[in-house]
């Protein structure tokens, strides 16, 4: 006997499977290769002595996403975090709370709605995006359908930490709720630089894993101010050669319109 939740996958994963083959590669009559998919990323320090100067770009808040949005990208690229106890899925890039308001603390060591000095209450301080507020998974997947792109979500290293622990079962239904509420209806992909993290993704969202999605285009390593984007026309044509089905740039502007009259 097939259970809701199986149906509920296999309608996922079938959904998954219809709306990416929609963006596989081909060429067209003129020879050109078919234009990825864009998923807009967001640009951060790489050395760590620079975090100081991380301008918070990660498109996790809605004037994020309205920018990617309008820079031409098909998809956005989010981060998931874990405050304390794995009570809230939050979309966040950092370890810390470097660039928020308040004191600096990890993420995983704060609570979402309680206490001063809780996360709810604390505002972007620098960059573009000055002021917004962190969202939960939740607001961050329902925003970004409404503007018609695809979710693309990284659950970050740092949650490993709590997914692990004595908390888990709360903490992975935080992470995956969301996404078993939404995939029949919405195009969601998850993925994690953690191996750990990854198998479990693969367990529990067999179908939505990015895989070889996505793939990663730029050259540059980034910094702040943002280093020209002309350094990475060598590796975008190249990855461009490929015919990969979709991309993730922090160039996002600059990349959709240098792929002008290059693929059709």
């Amino acid at each position: 006997m097939t259970t809701r939740r199986t149906r509920v996958t296999l309608t996922a994963v079938a959904f998954a499977a219809g709306s990416l083959a929609g963006l596989a590669p081909a060429t067209a009559a003129s020879g050109a290769p078919a234009c990825p998919l864009v998923f807009g990323h967001g640009g951060y320090p790489q050395d760590p002595s620079d975090m100081a100067k991380d301008q918070v770009r990660q498109p996790n808040n809605r004037r994020g996403v309205d920018d990617q949005k309008s820079w031409g990208a098909g998809g956005v690229e989010g981060d998931v975090q874990l405050t304390k106890e794995g009570t809230k899925a939050v979309m966040w890039h950092n370890t810390s709370t470097n660039g928020l308001t308040g004191p600096r603390q990890n993420i995983t060591d704060i609570w979402w709605a309680y206490g001063s000095d809780n996360l709810q209450d604390r505002r972007i301080l620098r960059g573009p995006y000055s002021g917004e507020r962190v969202y939960t998974l939740r607001e961050w997947l329902d925003y970004v359908r409404s503007k018609g792109l695809v979710a693309l979500v990284e659950v970050k290293p740092e949650t490993r930490s709590v997914l692990g622990s004595s908390h888990a079962a709360k903490a992975w239904k935080e992470i995956s709720d969301p996404i078993l509420e939404r995939q029949a209806t919405q195009r969601i992909m998850v993925y994690s630089t953690d191996s750990w993290i990854q198998g479990e993704l693969a367990r529990r969202h067999p179908g939505l894993l990015k895989g070889s999605q996505a793939q990663w285009t730029d050259s540059v390593g980034w910094n702040e101010p943002p280093p020209a984007w002309s350094g990475n026309t060598a590796r975008w044509q190249a990855v461009l050669n490929r015919s990969p089905k979709s991309v993730m740039t922090n160039y996002t502007k600059d990349y959709r319109a240098w792929l002008a009259g290059k693929c059709a």
